[in-house]
C-alpha cells in the first residue's frame, strides 16, 4: 500500500468531503423516491407512530368507557408490537453504522 505524505492526504481528505457537500446540497434540492431506503423508513417510522397514538387514544377511551376491554388490549399490543419493531430497526441500523465506522480506510 502507498503511503501518502500528510499535505496529500490532507488535500484527498478535502476534496472528498467537498464532493460530500456538493452530493448533499444536490440530494437536499430533491424529494427522496418513492422506491427509495430512506422512503421506506420514513413511512414505517410513521406507521410506528400512528399505532402508539391509535394505543394511546384507544387506553384513554378505555378510561372513560368509550371503548372496550379488548379494543383497549388489542390496541396496546398493536402498539407494542410496533415499538419493538422499530426499536429493532433501529438497533440494527446503529450495528450497521458502528461497523461501518470500524471498518479501515
Amino acid at each position: 500500500m502507498n503511503k501518502l505524505a500528510p499535505a496529500e492526504a490532507l488535500a484527498v481528505y478535502r476534496s472528498a468531503v467537498a464532493r460530500l457537500e456538493q452530493n448533499k446540497a444536490a440530494a437536499g434540492a430533491t424529494a427522496p423516491a418513492a422506491g427509495s431506503f430512506q422512503a421506506l423508513l420514513a413511512s414505517e417510522l410513521e406507521a410506528g407512530v400512528g399505532a402508539l397514538r391509535t394505543g394511546e387514544k384507544t387506553a384513554l377511551d378505555g378510561l372513560t368507557g368509550k371503548a372496550g376491554v379488548q379494543q383497549v388490549v388489542e390496541a396496546l399490543t398493536a402498539a407494542e408490537l410496533s415499538l419493538q419493531r422499530v426499536t429493532a430497526v433501529r438497533d440494527r441500523v446503529i450495528s450497521a453504522y458502528q461497523e461501518i465506522i470500524r471498518m479501515p480506510i
